[in-house]
């Protein structure tokens, strides 16, 4: 349990950077939804690999490399299923773009992030 809410909290920092690169990009400088929110997973991902490793799952002994790698293929699946998710709930749905994020980032953090962080990124 205590994993699971260390992983918690690197999601929130990650999640933090993630939404403030996107209201940055989307509301003031008036960029696409999915491209704001595509930039802002990028910051929020470099965030997260990096308290994950280092506090979360105390992985920092790990081969960095390989985790490395393997977050990638873990952040790729998520960058696409948050894409899809907030241009669905934007677009399709009409929702604003900043509750889309949210609804998306939440769903996705709780499950399909954690599961593969624990599972296959930072084995030990």
């Amino acid at each position: 349990m205590i994993t699971y809410l260390k992983a918690q909290a690197t999601a929130i920092a990650g999640s933090a950077i993630d939404f403030l690169v996107f209201i940055i990009l989307h509301k003031v400088f008036h960029y696409n939804a999915v491209i704001a929110n595509l930039t802002g997973n990028v910051f929020g991902a470099v965030t997260q690999f990096i308290l994950s490793r280092n506090w979360a799952f105390h992985a920092g002994e790990g081969r960095i490399s390989l985790q490395i790698v393997r977050y990638i293929l873990v952040w790729v699946g998520n960058l696409l299923l948050s894409a899809g998710g907030v241009y669905f709930l934007v677009y399709v749905v009409h929702l604003d773009g900043i509750v889309a994020k949210i609804i998306t980032s939440v769903l996705l953090g709780l499950t399909y992030n954690y599961i593969m962080q624990k599972k296959f990124v930072f084995t030990k």
